[in-house]
């Protein structure tokens, strides 16, 4: 009974990749609004795995996005040789492994100030720049999401640069624009909400 249970679920796993794959040829064949059936299918997944790494549910709901992101824009790094759910995995291992290292190590820098000749006192901020597979993105898929980002009024257009390049948390933007905490999150929430829409009219649907 247990081999038999056991070849049914070795049979559904190989079912599982083999439509993966087929979805992902899709996808690099120019069908990218595919990827949608692929965020659909490993929400849940990616999400309770940083929910896991990550406590704070506003940097959950931000690096399930990242992820995605990132797995859209390079899918064309993919070899079907191994599991998509794999490669996915590890791509939203590294983004959070990489968000909690640059937070670690902005911690130790401010707590570890030093001076110059001249007395002036410097911080020692990490490079931020890094970011899982980016040699590999795909041009023209970077390209959509610039367009996205270019449709979005100055305002919020700066609002997502601050979080998701600057890499900076709610309180330091607040603190940055001179605007209370409240209104950064309605902020950043209105601009994801057009962003989304934008992708998900031109390109591909990510889940709210």
């Amino acid at each position: 009974m247990t081999k038999s249970k056991q070849f049914t679920d070795d049979e559904q796993y190989r079912l599982s990749m083999q439509e993966d794959i087929l979805v992902i040829e899709k996808i690099k064949n120019g069908d990218i609004n595919a990827f949608q059936h692929l965020q659909k299918k490993y929400s849940r997944l990616i999400t309770s795995l940083i929910r896991k790494m990550i406590r704070n549910d506003d940097d959950v709901e931000d690096l399930v996005q990242d992820s995605f992101i990132k797995a859209f824009t390079a899918i064309n790094s993919y070899q079907s040789d191994y599991a998509f759910s794999a490669w996915l995995y590890r791509i939203a291992s590294n983004t959070c492994i990489d968000f909690l290292r640059r937070r670690r190590l902005q911690a130790f820098s401010i707590d570890k100030a030093h001076s110059n000749d001249d007395g002036d006192y410097h911080f020692e901020i990490p490079d931020s720049s890094f970011m899982p597979d980016t040699n590999v993105l795909d041009k023209e898929r970077k390209k959509i999401l610039d367009a996205a980002l270019a449709t979005l009024s100055p305002k919020y257009k700066k609002i997502i640069k601050m979080r998701h390049e600057d890499e900076l948390d709610y309180q330091e933007i607040a603190e940055k624009l001179n605007l209370p905490l409240g209104t950064v999150k309605a902020h950043l929430f209105r601009a994801r909400k057009l962003l989304y829409k934008y992708l998900k009219k031109h390109t591909v649907h990510f889940e709210q």
